[in-house]
C-alpha cells in the first residue's frame, strides 16, 4: 500500500522509526551487552527469576528484532503491531511495578547500567502508546475504507 494522505505517510514514518527503534534496542542486547546482562536486568525487576527470566531474556530481544523489521517493512504488519504493543505492555508493567516498589535498578532497555529514570520511561512509554495508536488507527481505518466505499454503492 503506498500513502496517499498525509496521515497515512506520518503513519509509514512513524511505523519506520519505531520498527528501526526495536531492531536497535534488541540487537544492542544480542550483539553488544549480551543476552546474559539482560537476563541479570529482567531479574532486578523481581517479576521473575530462573529460568522465566533467561526465557524472557533470551526470547524478548530476538522479538524485538524480528518485530522492528517487519514493522519497517510492513510484513504482517497487524501480527508485528500486536507483538510491539505485546512488549510495550510488558514494559510498562515492568517499569510500573519496579516504580511502585521503589526499585532502584538499571532499565535494562538498551542493554546498559545506567540507573532507570521512571518519568522519563512513562514519557517514552507514552510516546509509544501513542504512536501504536496513530498508526493502527490511520492503517486499520485505510484498511476498512475501500469496503465501506463498495457498501454505500
Amino acid at each position: 500500500m503506498i500513502p496517499t494522505r498525509k496521515s497515512e505517510m506520518f503513519a509509514l514514518i512513524l511505523r519506520v522509526l519505531m520498527g528501526a527503534w526495536f531492531v536497535y534496542a534488541g540487537a544492542l542486547k544480542i550483539f553488544i551487552t549480551g543476552l546474559d546482562r539482560f537476563v541479570l536486568d529482567i531479574e532486578n525487576y523481581r517479576l521473575v527469576s530462573g529460568q522465566m527470566a533467561a526465557l524472557a531474556g533470551y526470547a524478548i530481544p530476538w522479538l524485538e528484532v524480528v518485530a522492528g523489521i517487519c514493522f519497517m517493512l510492513g510484513i504482517l504488519r497487524k501480527g508485528a503491531w500486536w507483538i510491539m504493543f505485546g512488549l510495550v505492555m510488558a514494559f510498562v508493567i515492568s517499569v510500573g511495578s519496579a516504580w511502585w516498589r521503589g526499585l532502584d535498578i538499571s532499565c535494562g532497555c538498551l542493554g546498559g547500567a545506567e540507573k532507570i529514570s521512571y518519568w522519563r520511561k512513562a514519557v517514552e512509554f507514552a510516546a509509544y502508546l501513542a504512536a501504536l495508536g496513530w498508526i493502527a488507527w490511520i492503517e486499520w481505518k485505510t484498511e476498512r475504507q475501500p469496503q465501506m466505499d463498495a457498501d454505500e454503492r
